[in-house]
């Protein structure tokens, strides 16, 4: 109605909501003078409108758009592969929860979102999205990310575990505290996972320590050193009584693989830091004996 475009940056914040800040600026202009700003007669939020709305008193947020992440792009991709690669109605039902799911369990903070964070309209808009990626698709392509083709040409190549990947996901979302910190700072590598609710998940899952308690009692009953499964690595040789009993426990097999499991002490692998952080570099995590024979090899 107003002639601009949704706001992208730079929003003002009045009465607990956000509003677009140009478009303000432009109808303001229009009752204090009788005269209309349309969009095309200003430009650049954070050179005209940013310092004027602030001089007047106002408070202007800047909030960054946010990329989908890989996760919640398997979502979207989860619904519409079995449509076809056709994006489902903005008020389909499945569209509508998502939406909701990927609000109320987001990687990203409620003062890092705009307005139309994963809302229905722009869960539509991500699924056409990864639609106008596909190899057969023959009409003009939308603005999307870089991680929309590699996952529909996953979900192309291994459907099955890909859609098993998505419900582990949502699983892991609906179960997560959307109030609960991260468990540390490897999962922000974005080699790592690029958003991976999975890898959260996993990690947390590592760091009871009564599984890790037990796995290192379990070492030493078999008269074993509590050293690195992968590259021999003991902590209590290099740093002494300070390094005693220090590693880290891993779970050789992945949520989207295992799903809601009890753990069992077979199941665990004792890694030192680096090796664990190697595991988890890649999008395909690998295995403690995968990485084992890397490290093997540059011997």
């Amino acid at each position: 109605m107003t002639g601009f475009a949704r706001s992208r940056l730079y929003y003002l914040e009045h009465g607990g909501r956000l509003y677009d800040s140009k478009a303000v600026v432009g109808h303001a202009h229009q009752i204090s003078t009788g005269s209309a700003l349309a969009a095309g007669n200003f430009s650049g939020g954070e050179r005209t409108v940013l310092p004027r709305l602030e001089a007047l008193g106002f408070t202007v947020r800047y909030i960054p758009r946010q990329d989908w992440t890989r996760d919640e792009i398997i979502l979207a991709s989860a619904l519409i592969e079995p449509n076809g690669w056709r994006p489902l109605d903005r008020i389909h039902p499945e569209v509508i929860e998502l939406s909701k799911l990927l609000q109320g369990r987001s990687l990203y903070l409620l003062d890092q979102r705009g307005p139309d964070f994963r809302t229905p309209s722009s869960v539509h808009r991500k699924m056409a999205d990864i639609a106008t990626s596909h190899p057969e698709y023959t009409g003009r392509a939308t603005n999307g990310n870089r991680i929309d083709r590699q996952v529909l040409l996953d979900f192309l190549d291994q459907p099955a575990e890909m859609h098993a990947r998505a419900r582990a996901i949502r699983a892991a979302l609906w179960a997560e505290d959307p109030g609960e910190p991260l468990p540390d700072a490897d999962v922000d590598d974005p080699t790592a996972n690029e958003g991976g609710v999975l890898l959260r998940q996993h990690l947390r899952r590592e760091r009871d320590p009564r599984m890790r308690k037990a796995k290192i009692a379990q070492i030493k009953r078999a008269g074993l050193a509590v050293a690195c499964e992968v590259c021999d690595f003991d902590f209590s040789k290099t740093y002494g009584p300070h390094g005693a009993d220090y590693i880290e426990c891993h779970h050789r097999t992945p949520l989207h693989v295992s799903g809601p499991t009890k753990t069992r002490l077979q199941d665990l692998a004792l890694l030192c830091s680096n090796c664990h952080r190697m595991i988890h570099r890649a999008k395909s995590w690998l295995t403690v004996d995968e990485l084992h024979g890397i490290v093997a090899a540059r011997r």
